[in-house]
């Protein structure tokens, strides 16, 4: 069975739509440490066990705001929604990241919890250059907070080929 394309997934979208919840991710250190050397920041709270154990307010490290942000792609299309991303070309049109209406970080996710995401189509509208623009309701937990860790409104753009 095929992988539906990007097009496919756009076009079934539409206000209203709750698309579920994804499996749960393991946020490990590495996965921490990885992402501090992508980003360059060494901040200790994140990526040193031994001092966040001492200084942090947690206890423990936690993932970076940004590394709990940026699961978000992966959670919805490559999880949730199963997209095929290797039929993600210009020659059938591009999704894109267009940003956040509102984010929030909400709750720390410490070092060896796991999180899922829940999401529904908020609102779709077409641009001036003919592009879609869908923004979607986003509800990430952490099955170590008792309450959501991130909450968003997130903009993404379906460009079709004839819009590039």
């Amino acid at each position: 069975m095929s992988r539906p394309s990007m097009a496919e997934i756009f076009q079934r979208f539409q206000p209203g739509v709750d698309l579920g919840t994804s499996d749960w991710i393991q946020i490990t250190q590495e996965m921490v440490d990885k992402f501090g050397e992508a980003t360059l920041d060494d901040d200790p709270m994140h990526v040193d066990p031994d001092w966040a154990r001492r200084h942090s307010p947690f206890g423990k490290t936690v993932a970076f705001g940004f590394l709990t942000i940026s699961l978000l792609t992966h959670v919805l299309l490559q999880q949730l929604l199963k997209a095929d991303s290797s039929r993600h070309d210009s020659e059938n049109g591009v999704y894109l990241n267009y940003g956040f209406d509102r984010l929030r970080l909400v709750a720390p996710v410490p070092v060896g919890s796991r999180v899922r995401a829940h999401f529904s189509v908020m609102d779709v509208r077409p641009d001036a250059k003919g592009r879609s623009i869908i923004k979607f309701n986003v509800e990430m937990e952490c099955d170590q907070a008792d309450r959501p860790v991130l909450i968003a409104e997130w903009l993404s753009c379906w460009v079709p080929p004839n819009a590039l």
